[in-house]
């Protein structure tokens, strides 16, 4: 995956993100809204063969975007983490 910032303000952040689909951008979105302070989080992919998806997070100011996008990640990471050992406890 390759990120290129697209708009960097204390509010908004746009970020381009490579290699990546909906499917990673909907987790992401989706975890984003679970911040008291994200105001705005979604994406948009102009056609799925020919561009990749843009994540644009917007907060109220209390706390910047690129915070949230960061406290998003540790909590999916824990997520997944914790999913990870649920299933290697299951005796399949």
């Amino acid at each position: 995956m390759e990120t290129k910032i697209l708009e960097d303000s204390k509010t908004k952040l746009k970020i381009e993100i490579k290699g990546e689909t909906q499917t990673f951008c909907n987790v992401l979105r989706k975890e984003l809204w679970n911040d008291s302070h994200v105001k705005i989080a979604g994406y948009k992919i102009e056609h799925p063969l020919t561009s990749h998806p843009v994540l644009i997070i917007e907060t109220d100011g209390k706390e910047t975007p690129k915070k949230a996008l960061k406290d998003s990640i540790k909590r999916l990471t824990k997520t997944n983490t914790d999913l990870q050992n649920k299933i290697k406890s299951l005796k399949l």
